[in-house]
């Protein structure tokens, strides 16, 4: 059967983003050469044996306890399960010295629902046909945000400055403060912090920059890899929890991607809005992962984990991309962005003779795939090469696989540029 589709539904059946690719990877990781490829795309985090170890300590605590009727056979409240806002309160109270209480906290089926809620409810078009932006202050970004809004139109992704480093071959992005521009049309501000796709942390200077600015606009961090859970950052940071910041968070580094939890820290307005949204559309998060949550951060379990654990593994992966690159790359302009956190590598070529998509398409034949760069900048409207000069690596495969995958791009990148590298 044939449907016809409103705008919402024609816009919301099609995929955007790195999803749009993903169909294509599929397709060649279920071709018949897929045991040949190293698979440098994942976006799902590795299954450390220490943290499947705790969610399943987690689990046989939750089926023996008196609670597991009331977690998996009745509904809950649309704000989540008060055992789970209790010990995110009392977590986030003790550790940063807030004074947050469960009107602060909702709990949502992963981030990307949370962003869906906000863009939503914040940005658009209002009831008198203005149209409230949803404001990207540092491209490139995730690639979800590109497909949060039901108005595309909305989401707005400001240039940034590169402050690059030739020697060493790296680069960092920084927010360019005289074009960045927060109006009364703005909706909310978001962004990624460490960042997915770049591993790029934001100052606190730049993040308090940006919050002054949006004084009287809701300002969404997508902590998704940031401390105290699942603690991804590789350089010093703490969350700017400032009155106009909601501070959402995500599980699914942390170990638990499965089962969707998202957390939204805010002002008491701005969350009665979200949930509000969130009732209407899907009454609550699934209660068993909250359940299992709940556990893992009142027992200072999943804070420790993450500090001893997830952060080293993916920190000590990075040093191998680093070691390698700099070891096999031609002489070419590439760059590598600092390695400031998250469980990807950003890769820069400048100049690149090619796109990033052919380039993405002639890295398979190398039995290589990575992600070619240009989904993560949503909302830039900026006709700009660098999109199409920057690739994301993940940090998923083993070690020497990702020795082996690097030392094959560098082949590639010599043949595309034209000239000789070294010996690999």
């Amino acid at each position: 059967m044939t449907s016809v589709l409103s705008k919402f539904g024609q816009q919301m059946s099609h995929l955007t983003g790195v999803r749009a690719i993903m169909k294509d990877i599929i397709e060649t990781l279920q071709s018949e050469q897929s045991a040949d490829f190293i698979n440098l795309s994942a976006g799902n985090p590795v299954i450390l044996p220490e943290v499947e170890q705790l969610w399943r300590e987690c689990t046989a605590d939750l089926l023996a306890s008196s609670d597991y009727g009331e977690v998996v056979c009745r509904y809950g409240s649309s704000r989540g399960y008060e055992p789970l806002i209790d010990a995110i309160a009392a977590d986030f109270n003790h550790r940063y010295g807030l004074n947050l209480t469960a009107k602060n906290i909702l709990i949502t089926p992963g981030s990307q629902s949370l962003y869906f809620l906000a863009a939503n409810s914040l940005g658009g078009y209002t009831p008198d046909g203005a149209l409230k932006q949803i404001v990207l202050p540092l491209s490139p970004d995730y690639t979800g945000y590109g497909g949060v809004s039901l108005y595309p139109e909305a989401v707005r992704a400001y240039r940034p400055t590169l402050e690059v480093n030739e020697s060493a071959h790296r680069f960092k992005y920084r927010p360019d403060f005289s074009q960045l521009t927060i109006t009364e049309q703005t909706g909310f501000v978001l962004f990624s912090r460490p960042c997915n796709p770049t591993g790029n942390v934001l100052t606190d200077n730049e993040v308090n920059r940006i919050t002054s600015l949006a004084a009287d606009v809701p300002v969404f961090i997508d902590s998704a890899y940031a401390p105290p859970f699942p603690a991804l950052n590789f350089t010093e940071m703490s969350p700017v929890l400032t009155p106009n910041v909601v501070h959402c968070i995500s599980l699914s580094k942390a170990g638990l991607p499965g089962e969707r939890v998202g957390i939204a820290i805010g002002d008491v307005a701005t969350i009665q809005v979200l949930e509000s949204f969130q009732t209407n559309l899907c009454i609550h998060s699934s209660r068993y992962g909250q359940a299992i949550a709940a556990r893992a951060i009142a027992s200072g379990a999943l804070a420790e984990i993450a500090k001893t654990v997830i952060r080293p593994h993916y920190q000590q992966k990075f040093a191998v991309i680093e070691a390698t690159l700099d070891e096999a790359m031609p002489n070419v302009p590439w760059y590598l962005h600092q390695a400031e956190g998250s469980i990807f590598a950003w890769l820069w070529l400048q100049d690149l003779p090619t796109d990033d998509q052919a380039f993405y398409q002639a890295l398979k034949r190398y039995g290589v795939i990575i992600v070619p760069g240009s989904p993560f900048f949503p909302g830039l409207r900026d006709d700009w090469a660098h999109k199409h000069q920057c690739f994301r690596i993940s940090l998923t495969d083993t070690p020497e696989r990702i020795a082996i995958a690097i030392r094959r791009l560098a082949k590639l990148t010599d043949e595309v540029y034209g000239q000789t590298t070294k010996a690999v």
